[in-house]
């Protein structure tokens, strides 16, 4: 979805530097959150309920340490960055959680 949303940005406004910087907001999200993701599916986190909540705080202080680096570096990375277009991408990468939880079926049947 960042992708298309970096392309459709680049394609309005004719300009690289947006398409980047949207881009750039969309990859600020994705990345921290496969990297919780991956950190959640560790050995460690499925142990008991207690590491199992103990990595998950650790997993998401990762994930936001990630975030706020990744923005911070943000005008080093991305020459002519547009915040605007850079929040744009990560406003419309974080609603697509919300799409594809309303796309799961609501009954999934289980294997007994």
């Amino acid at each position: 979805m960042g992708v298309l949303a970096a392309l459709v940005a680049w394609g309005v406004t004719g300009r690289r530097n947006v398409g980047l910087s949207v881009a750039y907001g969309a990859l600020a999200v994705v990345m921290p959150a496969a990297l919780f993701a991956r950190g959640m599916m560790g050995r460690f986190s499925s142990l008991n309920p207690a590491t199992a909540a103990v990595g998950f705080f650790v997993w998401e202080i990762v994930k936001i340490a990630v975030s706020v680096t990744l923005l911070a570096l943000a005008p080093r990375m991305v020459p002519g960055l547009s915040w605007l277009a850079m929040l744009i991408g990560l406003i419309v990468t974080m609603k697509v959680y919300w799409v594809a939880l309303l796309l799961v079926p609501k009954s999934v049947k289980r294997k007994e």
